[in-house]
């Protein structure tokens, strides 16, 4: 098999490598074996699912039920014959998540925390506002990304989603909302749990199901996912097909700021990512939007304001500003509103510039405080 020693050495090292970067399930998770779910597939896919005498049509039966009809089970696809849906329950599983908890906000924001088939969890949150909601849904069980004001980078990474575990969130927490049937009622952000561009095949397979006119049909407009700035992603990210709109983590105005609050940016660069940016090719309804977290007296000066228009100059842009939404173990403070807007006037001369407002605040719902919580436990 191997003509050489050398060969061999090699095969084994590759395999050690593969084995360290493989991720260790969490002392309480169960490791469980599951067949192929059908939520995550594409029509190609379930086309290899079913028995090789089946004409083609029964794949699209299949997937009309799942992301148009939306069924909650198998046994629902009813324009199945017996013997398929019985062949279905033996080979795959619907693989939708289920429940653990919920949590409703005095502001009308539902955080889920949702079960996995492998005894992980993962957060979604729903907002809903007037004329269209906001379903913010997760890309990875925890985060790698360690931004110091994030309660979600306390986690650590788990494992990546599956495209399956991406769709699902939003076929769960929708249907619990009761906004499947009118998919344009509703907006999609991936900035939960996560660095989507660090499970970029998955993402871009769960958005390709999202937007299938045929499937799910939310509009790629309607979609948008955040990244810290993982700089070969985004270039990888542009050549997509179909890609959602993207939104860049800046949270600072210098190299060195930047590196002390997010520790991966020390692997991309600023200039190198504003480079990226101004080669982003935008879609002729599409602008790039610049997320900002203020900290007290860290970011949030007059100057750095000024630094942040100067280092977004070209850029067909947008600017959010988001006053850090506290939690436990976060060392930085929420600046004073009267500075937030200051900081906004300044952009706003400029460019687009716009304060988000939390929403779940007090079910620790809010940007960066995904962190699996028991509100019993905090609140005590």
């Amino acid at each position: 098999m191997f003509e050489s020693f050398g060969q061999l050495l090699i095969a084994l090292l590759i395999a050690l490598m593969e084995e360290s970067h493989s991720p260790t399930p969490p002392p309480h998770a169960k490791i469980i074996f599951m067949p192929q779910p059908i939520v995550g597939m594409e029509l190609s896919d379930m086309r290899q699912i079913l028995p090789p005498d089946q004409p083609a049509y029964r794949a699209q039966q299949i997937y009309r039920a799942v992301y148009q009809q939306k069924v909650a089970d198998l046994v629902e696809i009813t324009t199945l014959p017996a013997p398929i849906r019985e062949h279905l329950a033996s080979e795959a599983e619907l693989g939708l998540p289920t429940l653990a908890q919920r949590y409703l906000s005095t502001d009308g924001t539902r955080r889920y925390l949702l079960n996995l088939a492998d005894g992980r969890t993962v957060e979604t949150v729903l907002m809903p506002m007037d004329g269209r909601d906001t379903l913010c849904i997760s890309s990875q069980v925890g985060c790698p990304v360690n931004c110091q004001f994030c309660m979600t980078a306390l986690l650590g990474l788990e494992r990546s989603l599956t495209a399956g575990e991406i769709v699902g969130q939003v076929l769960y927490a929708a249907r619990d909302a009761g906004l499947l049937a009118d998919t344009k009622r509703f907006n999609i952000v991936m900035m939960g749990m996560g660095e989507p561009l660090l499970n970029l095949p998955n993402v871009l397979k769960a958005t390709r199901i999202l937007c299938d006119q045929k499937g799910i049909n939310i509009a790629e407009r309607r979609i948008t996912v955040s990244t810290s700035g993982i700089i070969p992603k985004i270039y990888e990210l542009a050549e997509a097909e179909v890609r959602p709109k993207l939104a860049i983590s800046l949270n600072a105005s210098t190299e060195e700021m930047r590196q002390e609050i997010m520790p991966i940016t020390r692997k991309y660069h600023l200039k190198d990512l504003m480079e990226a940016c101004r080669a982003y090719p935008l879609r002729n309804w599409e602008t790039l939007m610049f997320e900002y977290v203020l900290l007290k007296g860290v970011n949030d000066t007059d100057d750095d304001a000024r630094r942040v228009v100067k280092l977004l100059a070209n850029i067909n842009c947008k600017v959010n500003l988001i006053a850090l939404n506290p939690g436990p173990g976060i060392a930085y403070e929420t600046p004073d509103p009267e500075r937030v807007l200051a900081f906004q006037e300044i952009v706003m001369r400029s460019m687009p510039c716009f304060i988000r407002r939390p929403r779940g605040l007090d079910i620790f719902a809010a940007c960066g405080q995904l962190k699996r919580n028991n509100l019993e436990t905090i609140t005590a």
